[in-house]
């Protein structure tokens, strides 16, 4: 059994060769970006094989893989409970992934913003791309925050702290999203995808079966109370948020609008989806391992989301290691440079042309790469001094899924949707997921419920009352 303080330097060796890689992606399609389309779309050029792979390791992010696995080691199945509201959204929003490009396709639509824009009003498109940035920034700051904690539990042989590895997280993921955009983005996460599979989904858990005497061993010492999710109002929260945030995921729309095809579209969702269904269950598994192998995992790294990497330190032998937690740093990573190129996306394209129309693509891709660094550095500076991050996080996505989902989904599919019913709705969605947040929340129903609720009959009551005086436009 390793500890902490015996990291070889082989392990770290690897590590830091994974990190350099990441950065060699990033200068080989620095070359690709030759407009604005390019940098935010990849030329829509991405095919099923691509897009099922960036699809997998950005759903698996730092608090998909860490929060659920601390969530299994804590309440047990409810880790799976919490996931597949998102796991059924995202098979959704599979089937009308190919709408999505080939909307982008017609109208030249590359964002949830633009799509508003045409369809409704610039009052619109602003609203949506303002809740988009403020999420995908709390997003990235969530990540920074899990990659810097990794990076200390591998470093601290060598003195690197928590601050150190957030800034060397940070650097790294700068540097492939602000050079080559949606391209560096992409391949990155199909490397990070095979990474980890292998690693982490199926090295891990087998020398976990095995270090625990064959799987009899270890599924007859689960505690049979752990199989039995207790459900209650937050839960329900939760549920609701995950399932209806699926629908207006902007990194989700983004590799939507990517892809080559509607063909494409479809099915790199629906096969990244599937693994990410398959994963579930395991990230189940290693919580419930890590109870019995590391049962003081909170003593020892001070939280129970810890409980992958503190395995992956104390079962895998010599270099193994060192690939293992390479795995894991890649998951994290590639939902940051994600979210860090959807909030430079909304900030530049959505908001700054719609300040300055007559923006050359040249100097918005110029633009949007010195801004990629900016906000990866707000998000540092989040994920440095506000230790808090991850509840921001969630509260975040609470509010976006519910002023933000349905009326998505309305612009997309549904004719008699108009400018006011849309603005209505996402102010409506806003205000009530806040207000009962602030009035705690009664019953302990999460705020996500009574916000989308109220979104969903404002959208349709006000959008029928001025359909006949102000129809839109886009179809």
């Amino acid at each position: 059994m390793q500890d902490l303080s015996n990291i070889t330097t082989l392990d770290l060796v690897i590590v830091a060769l994974y990190l350099l890689g990441m950065l060699g992606i990033g200068v080989y399609f620095v070359r690709r970006i030759q407009n604005a389309g390019d940098y935010y779309v990849a030329g829509r050029s991405l095919g099923p094989l691509v897009l099922a792979g960036t699809v997998c390791a950005t759903i698996i992010g730092g608090s998909a893989m860490m929060g659920r696995a601390g969530l299994g080691y804590d309440y047990g199945s409810l880790a799976v409970v919490t996931a597949l509201p998102y796991l059924i959204g995202m098979f959704v929003f599979s089937g009308i992934s190919g709408r999505i490009q080939e909307v982008g396709v017609k109208y030249n639509i590359t964002s949830i913003p633009e799509l508003f824009e045409k369809r409704f009003s610039k009052t619109a498109k602003c609203l949506i791309a303002l809740l988009i940035g403020y999420t995908m920034m709390g997003t990235v700051a969530s990540q920074i925050t899990a990659v810097a904690v990794i990076v200390k539990m591998i470093g601290g042989k060598i003195g690197i702290t928590y601050e150190m590895g957030a800034c060397l997280a940070t650097f790294i993921f700068i540097f492939y999203t602000a050079a080559s955009g949606l391209f560096g983005v992409v391949y990155t996460d199909v490397v990070q995808f095979f990474m980890l599979i292998i690693f982490v989904y199926i090295l891990l858990p087998l020398s976990g079966i095995r270090y625990l005497g064959g799987f009899g061993n270890f599924w007859s010492n689960v505690p049979k109370e752990m199989l039995i999710p207790n459900i209650d109002g937050k839960v329900v929260g939760d549920i609701v948020t995950y399932l209806v945030f699926t629908m207006a995921g902007a990194e989700m729309w983004q590799r939507a609008f990517a892809a080559k095809s509607r063909k494409a579209a479809k099915e790199g969702m629906f096969w990244g989806t599937s693994i990410y269904g398959c994963t579930i269950f395991i990230i189940l598994m290693l919580g419930l391992m890590g109870r019995q192998i590391l049962p003081n995992v909170k003593e020892l790294y001070g939280t129970a989301e810890a409980v992958i990497p503190g395995l992956v330190i104390h079962i895998l032998p010599v270099g193994i290691t060192g690939l293992c937690l390479a795995g894991l740093l890649s998951v994290m990573m590639s939902s940051a440079d994600s979210y860090l190129l959807i909030s430079t996306q909304t900030f530049v394209q959505d908001l700054g042309k719609t300040l300055n129309p007559k923006m050359s693509d040249k100097r918005e891709v110029f633009i949007s790469r010195i801004l990629s660094a900016v906000l990866a550095i707000g998000a540092l500076i989040i994920a440095l001094y506000i230790k808090n991050a991850y509840n921001a996080l969630m509260f975040a996505w609470t509010f976006y899924a519910a002023s933000v989902g349905l009326p998505a989904l309305a612009a997309l599919y549904w004719r008699k949707a108009t400018n006011a019913g849309i603005i209505a709705s996402i102010v409506s969605g806003f205000v009530v997921s806040i207000g009962w947040d602030l009035i705690g929340k009664p019953w302990g129903l999460g705020s996500a419920v009574p916000g989308s609720l109220v979104c969903a009959v404002v959208l349709v009551t006000v959008s029928l009352a001025t359909y006949k005086t102000h129809p839109s436009e886009m179809v």
